[in-house]
């Protein structure tokens, strides 16, 4: 187990993605547990997909009245970050803002490289000329690529992407190694897997799926339900995201009397792939328990299963050891009772 050496009390915190599902999550978190901490977050709020969901998730945090401040930009905008970091001296930066998806990367390119590579040098700049305890940032369990051994370690080779989003997030791995061995920022890389919830992102698949039932239309099933994905639920991830926050890597110099990069990567994962079509099943099964869905929905007439996509892999899978050997933590939500705290929220929502 490591030791805490980053105290959030008191202190200023930069989230970026502030509007986002695992951002707004982490922000409420925040204040959750630390009596006196001030969070700025950042967001572009881009209409990737439904604005409203962003702006309810920033009415939620602003409902806490704490010492919250919003700032509406991109992270690609150098002179909007400088500004921040100018006027705040910030302890901790959570990199969370990325245009996300695997599939839209394909045809939207320019959106990845703003966000993702410009905007994530924008962050690395100011943590440079800003000394931060502590540089946080969300890579993906898609820069494992279709590697064949499982469970994906952070230790395996990476240098295969199959995706342009996939490899703007090793991208940023290798940007950060490269900071934090020129500058001594202290910076750990999250590979996330397979986010889900409440209020999440309505392209990922549970969301997309629920939507598509209750209008009537038919869902695709990809790689004809062979595909095995390591769902992990939200407050899972904020929890590591929160525990990781608190220990920065050591700085220390080698035998060169430079230093060795203060940098570490982790997996956050459930460590329990779900095959896509019990998935499909178990989603089924809760939204009809919530009331989404009428009893007599005939599924069966509302399922395609079609052939894998471009960019797509059959199966994610965490090795979520060092996770555990450091913090003493991993993932435990089982896929039936996120699904479930998903369904009551869609239940909810789109009756208001």
């Amino acid at each position: 187990m490591v030791t805490y050496n980053v105290n959030l009390e008191g202190k200023t915190v930069l989230v970026t993605g502030a509007a986002g599902f695992i951002g707004s999550n982490l922000v409420k978190r925040l204040f959750q547990d630390v009596q006196h901490i001030k969070v700025i977050g950042i967001d572009s709020i881009t209409d990737y997909y439904d604005v409203n969901i962003k702006y309810e998730r920033l009415k939620e945090i602003e409902a806490l009245n704490r010492d919250w401040t919003f700032v509406h930009a991109s992270i690609a905008d150098q002179a909007a970050v400088e500004k921040i970091f100018a006027a705040h001296n910030i302890a901790v930066v959570v990199n969370l803002a990325a245009q996300a998806g695997v599939r839209y990367s394909i045809t939207n390119p320019d959106a990845y490289i703003q966000s993702n590579l410009i905007g994530f040098y924008n962050i690395l700049e100011a943590c440079r000329h800003h000394e931060v305890e502590h540089l946080v940032y969300a890579s993906s369990s898609s820069v494992y690529g279709s590697n064949k051994k499982v469970p994906y370690s952070t230790d395996d080779k990476v240098d295969n992407p199959v995706s342009l989003y996939a490899a703007t997030k090793k991208s940023n791995e290798l940007m950060a190694h490269a900071y934090s061995k020129l500058y001594n920022i202290p910076s750990t890389g999250l590979r996330f897997f397979t986010v889900y919830g409440p209020a999440g992102r309505p392209d990922m698949a549970y969301f997309g799926f629920t939507n598509k039932l209750v209008k009537g239309e038919t869902i695709k099933i990809f790689n004809y339900g062979n595909c095995k994905r390591d769902f992990t639920y939200v407050d899972d991830i904020v929890e590591g995201v929160v525990r990781i926050m608190q220990h920065a890597p050591e700085k220390q110099n080698g035998e060169d009397g430079l230093p060795i990069p203060p940098y570490k990567v982790y997996n956050i994962g459930n460590n329990s792939p779900e095959n896509l079509l019990d998935f499909v099943t178990i989603l089924q099964e809760e939204l009809l328990r919530a009331g989404v869905l009428p009893q007599d929905y005939d599924f069966e007439a509302h399922k395609e299963l079609v052939p894998m996509q471009p960019g797509d892999v059959p199966v994610t899978y965490a090795d979520t050891t060092p996770l555990e050997q450091d913090f003493g933590f991993k993932p435990n939500t089982s896929l039936r009772d996120g699904l479930r705290k998903f369904a009551e929220w869609y239940a909810g929502y789109y009756s208001k």
